[in-house]
């Protein structure tokens, strides 16, 4: 198979296609057997009326047939080729057929003519007919004294137990009927239907035939055989199933067609996203988007979905991009005075300023742990899920800064625990002091205290706080205030950048507020381990009293 097949094969259209020809297919075919089934049920049922029809006529002339005055030769029988007719007795001998009858099978008689001229058929009550042997042995098994064949005695008892008055070979009682048989003059309610053929006039055809008992005046029982014909059934059923195999293919390609346009309107918009997108990629160009349908089905929300997934990408990259850029600034920056330094400590030894070229150093080294922390963020790296004590953390961390320009003041209220890596959140608290002592004029203070389901560390100072404009921009990298755009006196613009990152991969939340001293608030939450406290509310109670938290001031980042 070519490639050109190969796709078209696997193609959605082609197998949306074709699966709807097969299934369409499938349910023709087996709705056109239970047509033709349903049709040959109701044309044999109708033959089968009509058959029945036909023997009870013929069974309700021979049921007022008078004894010794009409033989069956007189029966008027019908001679068309519809109804064909046989009467026979019970022993399968024939009695009289209908005239054109030629040939018949099916109906346990193959005799078309009687055994007898009609002159010598039997009347009604098995006597001969007129010129008949009354001492000889003839075919209905009985006369006035003679044996017949089924070896009735002298007194015209049979070998079934009759008593001598001429019963048949089923075994009868006084009238001469059997057990089954119908009464003297009646007709059985019961009929029997088998399929066969007969010639009627030359003309041959199949036949539905039904078989009725009757017992006559004289008390014989016959049966009647009488056929309809089943011509009309076979050709309406013929013309049907050529109607259904002649229709079926036409059918099928217009499904598989109307389907495949309809498939191909319907993914058309997909194809036209397919191509943006590749050129998209080709271009490199993000501003790009794909065709957005009108509609609101499922290929309009994919497109709008692919439009959101490449507005989001293409604000990635450009973060990416000016994230580089920065960080080439800033890095720039510090090497380049080392490296002066050096040089001119090269050149001229008694001016090296050994202390500039340590705090450029270690900027330098703050600097790149910062932009490798935010990589690994940006990664999407998760901390751990070990649980500590948050407020045993802070003072621990506290305890250690002893080269801060403004103490520290704790709240902390123990047992607190948290849920994570006990690092970042150290490198968080570290951020937040760090950013309070630039900015402080004679107070920080950290505090732990829980409020409703979270935990919350808050570090506030007392200094010119963050404008309200300002207090969500603060957050994004590199960014400084006009304030703090001193190397000197501020950092590169990362710590609250990495603490929001860091305070998102724990679930949790990092703002800027106002304190009650006038600076800023920095409020971390985290989530509980164990959830919230049923019986705290939104500020539970262990909230502090202060009110801290109002957005109503500002502080420089």
């Amino acid at each position: 198979m070519s490639a050109r097949g190969r796709r078209f094969a696997s193609s959605v259209r082609a197998r949306a296609s074709l699966g709807a020809t097969a299934v369409v297919a499938v349910a023709l075919v087996a709705a056109g057997i239970a047509v033709v089934l349903s049709l040959r049920s109701n044309l044999t049922a109708q033959a089968d009326r009509s058959a029945d029809r036909a023997a009870r006529d013929v069974a309700l002339e021979i049921a007022s047939l008078v004894p010794d005055q009409t033989s069956y030769a007189g029966l008027d029988l019908p001679d068309d080729t519809e109804h064909p007719v046989q009467v026979s007795d019970e022993r399968g001998r024939l009695l009289r057929a209908s005239e054109d009858l030629q040939r018949i099978s099916g109906t346990g008689v193959s005799a078309v003519t009687p055994a007898k001229s009609p002159a010598a058929s039997p009347a009604p009550g098995g006597t001969a007919a007129p010129g008949g042997d009354d001492s000889a042995d003839d075919d209905n098994g009985a006369d006035g004294k003679g044996s017949d064949d089924s070896g009735a005695d002298g007194n015209g008892s049979d070998d079934s137990g009759g008593d001598g008055n001429g019963s048949d070979d089923k075994g009868g009682d006084d009238d001469g009927s059997g057990d089954d048989d119908p009464a003297v003059g009646e007709i059985s309610d019961r009929t029997s239907y088998t399929d066969g053929s007969a010639t009627v006039d030359g003309r041959t055809g199949d036949y539905r035939f039904a078989a009725v008992e009757v017992t006559d005046r004289a008390g014989e029982t016959v049966v009647v055989h009488a056929g309809a014909s089943l011509a009309d059934r076979q050709a309406a059923v013929n013309t049907t199933t050529v109607s259904m195999l002649l229709g079926l293919p036409v059918l099928l390609l217009v499904v598989g067609g109307v389907t495949w346009l309809v498939t191909r309107r319907a993914f058309r918009p997909v194809e036209g996203i397919r191509r943006e997108m590749a050129a998209i990629t080709a271009s490199t160009d993000l501003s790009r988007r794909v065709p957005e349908p009108a509609t609101d089905d499922e290929v309009a929300r994919l497109a709008r979905t692919t439009n959101e997934t490449l507005t989001a990408l293409e604000a990635a990259v450009e973060r990416q991009r000016r994230f580089v850029a920065d960080a080439s600034h800033e890095l720039r920056s510090p090497i380049a005075s080392l490296r002066t330094q050096l040089e001119v400590g090269d050149a001229h030894p008694e001016l090296l300023d050994v202390p500039g070229a340590v705090a450029d150093t270690v900027r330098l080294q703050q600097l790149a742990a910062d932009l490798l922390l935010l990589a690994r963020l940006d990664a999407g790296e998760r901390p751990g899920r070990a649980r500590f004590d948050l407020g045993a953390m802070v003072r621990e961390e506290v305890s250690q800064r002893t080269a801060d320009r403004v103490p520290v003041t704790l709240d902390v209220r123990p047992g607190l625990e948290v849920a994570g890596s006990r690092g970042q959140l150290a490198r968080v608290l570290g951020n937040l002091l760090d950013n309070a002592q630039r900015h402080a004029h004679a107070s920080v203070s950290a505090s732990v205290y829980r409020s409703g389901g979270r935990v919350v560390l808050a570090v506030a100072d007392d200094g010119s706080g963050v404008p309200e404009a300002e207090r969500e921009r603060i957050f994004e990298r590199f960014v400084r205030l006009d304030d703090a755009r001193s190397r000197d006196d501020g950092g590169a613009g990362l710590g609250l950048a990495i603490a929001r990152d860091v305070a998102a991969r724990h679930d949790g939340t990092l703002t800027v507020g106002r304190a009650p001293e006038g600076g800023a608030l920095f409020e971390l939450r985290l989530p509980r381990p164990d959830g919230a406290d049923p019986a705290d509310g939104p500020d539970g109670p262990d909230s502090p009293d202060s009110g801290v938290g109002a957005n109503d001031a500002g502080h420089a980042a």
